[in-house]
C-alpha cells in the first residue's frame, strides 16, 4: 500500500469528490471552508492563551476536520500527551543505537519500506527519512529497555516522522509507546490478542446478527490485527486519512482503535451478510480495506460504541473469549502430545474423523479450530514480509 499525501487538495476537494450535484457541491463547499477556517481560528486562540486549555484541544482532535493541517498538529499533538518539548533527550551514539538487541530487525523492516513514503519523493530524500526512521525507532528503545520491538510499530513511527521530523517525533512516541502503544510492545503478543478479543463482543452489541454470521464462519480477528498495531497506517493509502485517525486515537482512550475496528466491520455489514459464510472468503474481503472509507462518519460511531459499551463493559467478555482460546490451545496440544506417545496404526488425520453415514466429519471443536487458526494466523504475522 503506497501511501499519498494528496497535494493541493483541500478537505473541500474531496467533499466534493462525494457530492453528485454541482449546485449542492457548492453550497457545501462554501459551508464547510468556513467551518474550517473559524476552527482553525478557534484552535489558534487556544493555544496562544496563557493557560492552554488541553481537553478544548482534544476536542478539536475528535470533531469533524481533526486538526486540520500538520502546522497545528506540531503543535497539539505533543499537548495531547503531555509532552515536553523543550527538554528532547539527544540522540544517543551510533554505537549506542546499533547495539540494541532490535537493530537489525528494524533496519530490515525499515529498508522494506519504501511504499510508506509518499510517491514522487526523490530517492536521496526518501532515503534520508528511512535512516532518520530506524534512528527514531531505536531511539526509543534504547530509553526504554522494557519495550520490544514489532513488526508494525516502524509503520507508526515513519508517520509521526513525515508529519514531525526526527527529534519531535521522538518526544511524542516516547511517550506514546508507554501509553497507546504499550500493549503491543511485550516480550510476547498476549495483551495484543487479549485487544484482539474486544471486536467481537463490541461487534455483537450492536448487531448480534452480524457477530453470528461472523463466528459461524469461522474467520476470526487475524484480519484486524495490522489494524489494530499500525493504527491503521499499514492498510491506508492516503497520508491525510491517517493522520485524521492519528488525531483521534492520541485525543482518546488507548483501546479506540480496536473500536474504530468495529466500526469499520459494521459498516459494511451488508457487503459481509450478502457474502459466502466462509472463513477464507470473509478473511480476503476484511483483509482489504476500501479507499473510500467515510472516516468522519466511522469515527462518530466508534465514539458512539466506545460511549455504549466501554471497555470495562466489554472486558469480562472478552477475557473469557481469550481462556477459552487457550484452553482450545491447551487440549489440542495435549492430544498431540498424547498421541505422539502412544502409536496409531491409522495415523493422526484418521482418528480425527468420524463416519457419519456416508461422509467423514472432521471430530474438532469450534473453539480449537478458531485457537488454532488464530495462533497460525499470529505465528505467520511474527514472520511477515510488508508489502
Amino acid at each position: 500500500m503506497v501511501i499519498e499525501r494528496r497535494k493541493n487538495r483541500s478537505k473541500i476537494d474531496k467533499t466534493l469528490d462525494r457530492t453528485n450535484s454541482v449546485s449542492e457541491n457548492i453550497i457545501e463547499s462554501s459551508n464547510i471552508e468556513e467551518e474550517y477556517s473559524k476552527k482553525e481560528k478557534e484552535i489558534l486562540d487556544t493555544l496562544s492563551s496563557n493557560d492552554v486549555d488541553i481537553e478544548r484541544l482534544r476536542s478539536f482532535a475528535v470533531s469533524p476536520g481533526g486538526l486540520l493541517n500538520d502546522d497545528i498538529r506540531k503543535e497539539v499533538w505533543p499537548r495531547l500527551l503531555d509532552v515536553d518539548v523543550t527538554d528532547i533527550p539527544k540522540k544517543p551514539p551510533e554505537e549506542v543505537l546499533h547495539g540494541h538487541r532490535d537493530y537489525t530487525q528494524v533496519v530490515m523492516d525499515v529498508n522494506r519500506s519504501l511504499k510508506r513514503f509518499p510517491p514522487g519523493m526523490e530517492e536521496e530524500v526518501r532515503m534520508s527519512y528511512q535512516d532518520q526512521l530506524v534512528d527514531l525507532i531505536m531511539r526509543v528503545l534504547v530509553q526504554h529497555e522494557e519495550l520490544h520491538y514489532y513488526q508494525g510499530y516502524h509503520d507508526i513511527c515513519v508517520t509521526f516522522l513525515l508529519v514531525l521530523g526526527e527529534d519531535l517525533a521522538f518526544a511524542v512516541l516516547d511517550v506514546l509507546s508507554l501509553q497507546h502503544l504499550r500493549d503491543f510492545m511485550d516480550v510476547n503478543m498476549d495483551r495484543t490478542k487479549h485487544i484482539l478479543n474486544y471486536l467481537y463482543p463490541i461487534v455483537g452489541r450492536a448487531s448480534p446478527k452480524l457477530r453470528q454470521f461472523m463466528e459461524e464462519s469461522e474467520v476470526g480477528t487475524v484480519f484486524s490485527l495490522s489494524w489494530l498495531i499500525t493504527w491503521f497506517g499499514h492498510v491506508l493509502g492516503d497520508l491525510d486519512s491517517i493522520v485524521r485517525l492519528y488525531d483521534f486515537f492520541m485525543a482518546s482512550a488507548p483501546l479506540m482503535p480496536i473500536y474504530m475496528a468495529a466500526s469499520i466491520v459494521l459498516y459494511r455489514e451488508k457487503e459481509i451478510l450478502a457474502s459466502e459464510c466462509e472463513m477464507c472468503t470473509l478473511h480476503g474481503m476484511l483483509s482489504h480495506i476500501p479507499d473510500n472509507l467515510p472516516f468522519e462518519e466511522l469515527i462518530v460511531t466508534a465514539k458512539d460504541l466506545f460511549s455504549k459499551c466501554p471497555p470495562k463493559i466489554v472486558a469480562k467478555e472478552a477475557a473469557e473469549i481469550h481462556e477459552q482460546k487457550k484452553l482450545a490451545l491447551s487440549q489440542y496440544r495435549r492430544k498431540i502430545s498424547q498421541r505422539n506417545k502412544i502409536p496409531q496404526k491409522d495415523g493422526l488425520l484418521k482418528s480425527l474423523m468420524v463416519l457419519d453415514g456416508n461422509r467423514l466429519y472432521v471430530k474438532v471443536t469450534l473453539w480449537t479450530l478458531v485457537g488454532i487458526i488464530t495462533a497460525a494466523g499470529l505465528t505467520w504475522l511474527n514472520h511477515y514480509v510488508h508489502d
